[in-house]
């Protein structure tokens, strides 16, 4: 049997956060899966990056990993280093497969097959106890097993969530309509248990299937950039009937207005001698169109201040809407015109 480095596969230090190991399997996985990747040797990849973060993904699997030590190379034979030899490796072999029970590897077989068969078997008892040289393992699962079930079922409902983004301009956050989003996200694959054992065409293998899902999510009033919608239930869903929830990030994106808290603002142009003399500028507004008016000699980069033309508030009344002016010099001038701003040099100078 061969040693797995699962650090190295997930490409992070045996010190990592769990955060940032997470990160980095969702960058390989999104790179190598089968439904992205065709290149041949994706989908064994894939199936070791999942490996490797189902151990290194929780954190008493982690431990026992990590019990291992560090002084083991990628693909080198592997023996029960000291302090394992009460640890009977042969329970959970599969002959000489790479991969063996639920599409896990041997290596992966021998150290975690207790939990393993706990699963399959749906045992209430979840571990089994084991002889490390002489020291009961046991202490680290049968001590207060009630406290360890309910923080594994908060890592699993957790490891259920979704997290997208969620788009909106400003008439959604003035109109608060109900938007219809689409979700993507794998889940275990369905159909690999009916195959008992053989290749599953569903999921090239992998043990994931892709699935989509059209929502409607109503838009909260005042919602902000960066808050978070929360839909319950609306996450991944695990064998034993637990779901997780979906929660959208706002990201407001505009091409007309920029949003500053409760007021909007945007840019409008205007020539030379408009500014000089002032005039009079039709402009869009989230209320509709309406006429405004430039005074003499304004500056670019002025901000004019229409009340009332912005973002509804919690108290009822409505931001404002700052439009800022921008001097745009043509970029054709006729002789005529080049004359007059010869002789206006000449005048100023």
């Amino acid at each position: 049997m061969k040693y797995k480095d699962y650090y190295e596969i997930l490409g992070v230090s045996r010190n990592e956060t769990q955060a940032n190991i997470k990160s980095a399997y969702r960058k390989l996985a999104r790179k190598y899966h089968p439904d992205v990747n065709k290149e041949k040797g994706a989908a064994e990849k894939f199936k070791d990056i999942n490996e490797a973060y189902e151990v290194l993904g929780d954190a008493e699997k982690r431990k026992r990993y990590d019990m291992l030590g560090s002084n083991w190379q990628q693909g080198a034979d592997f023996t029960p280093p000291p302090g394992f030899e009460g640890f009977n490796f042969s329970n959970f072999s599969q002959g000489g497969s790479s991969y063996s029970s639920g599409g896990f590897s041997d290596f992966f077989s021998a150290i975690f097959g207790d939990i393993l068969n706990a699963q399959s078997q749906k045992s209430s008892n979840a571990y089994q106890q084991f002889n490390f040289g002489g020291n009961d393992f046991s202490q680290f699962y049968s001590q207060n097993q009630g406290a360890q079930r309910k923080a594994q079922n908060a890592q699993k409902k957790e490891n259920l969530d979704i997290s997208q983004n969620l788009v909106l301009n400003v008439e959604d956050l003035i109109k608060n309509p109900t938007k219809s989003i689409r979700v993507n996200y794998f889940e275990p694959c369905r159909y690999c248990p009916s195959t008992k054992g053989g290749f599953c065409t569903h999921c090239a293998g992998t043990g994931l299937e892709k699935i989509t899902k059209n929502l409607s999510v109503k838009i909260p009033k005042f919602v902000k950039e960066g808050q978070k919608i929360r839909l319950k239930n609306e996450g991944k869903a695990d064998s034993y009937g637990n779901k997780g929830d979906l929660y959208l990030t706002i990201k407001i994106k505009d091409p007309n207005y920029t949003v500053l808290g409760d007021d909007l603002e945007k840019e409008i142009e205007i020539l030379p001698w408009e500014a000089v003399l002032g005039t009079k500028k039709e402009i869009v507004t989230p209320q509709g169109k309406i006429n405004i008016t430039i005074p003499k000699n304004t500056d670019s980069a002025k901000v004019l201040r229409l009340k009332g033309l912005g973002l509804p508030k919690k108290d009822g009344s409505l931001g404002n809407l700052n439009v800022k002016i921008k001097i745009n010099i043509p970029k054709e001038i006729s002789k005529e015109a080049l004359d007059l701003y010869e002789k206006l040099s000449k005048i100023n100078s």
